[in-house]
């Protein structure tokens, strides 16, 4: 009988283990920047530029108007403004109703500014009742924090549970 035939494996060359080395070095870092970056790597959000006027509904006039202190009519659309929850007009008591009163004006004040953009591009999310869903700001102020700090709304809370606008200073 003869001698058994022993392999030895190849030694990879030096070439081969640094393409190794770099490969696993990118995985690595991609894996690291996908984590620490994390939704920013989503593409954004459809933004449109509103540049309509708007009326306060139930005054005489052509065009789109303000319903509330969240919701707009244009035409046929319905469309709530969304990141806050304004009293609504029909309130469960007289605070309800001229605090909702107010929030409806100072809707209309920040429309009255100028152009605006808006979430949602061509196709906006809707909610249960069709209202296009629409989150609006100009620059960085964001609607939802400007009535929210003028003490007319409350924070994104809606659909959650009810505000309960009857209580409080009457501010």
């Amino acid at each position: 009988m003869g001698k058994i035939a022993r392999f030895r494996p190849k030694r990879r060359s030096l070439r081969s283990r640094r393409k190794t080395l770099v490969t696993w070095a990118l995985l690595v870092a991609l894996i690291a920047a996908w984590l620490l970056l994390g939704d920013r790597l989503d593409p954004p959000e459809p933004v449109t530029t509103v540049g309509m006027t708007f009326r306060l509904c139930g005054t005489p006039g052509p065009g789109p108007c303000v319903i509330d202190g969240d919701t707009l009519a244009i035409g046929n659309r319905l469309v709530r403004l969304t990141g806050f929850d304004a009293p609504e007009m029909d309130g469960a008591c007289k605070l309800e109703v001229a605090k909702a009163n107010r929030a409806k004006l100072e809707l209309h004040r920040w429309l009255a500014r100028g152009r605006f953009e808006w979430t949602g591009g061509t196709e906006p999310p809707y909610d249960r009742y069709g209202r296009e869903l629409r989150e609006a700001r100009r620059g960085d102020d964001l609607l939802a924090d400007h009535m929210i700090a003028a003490g007319l709304a409350e924070g994104s809370g809606w659909g959650t549970s009810a505000v309960d606008w009857c209580s409080g200073d009457g501010d």
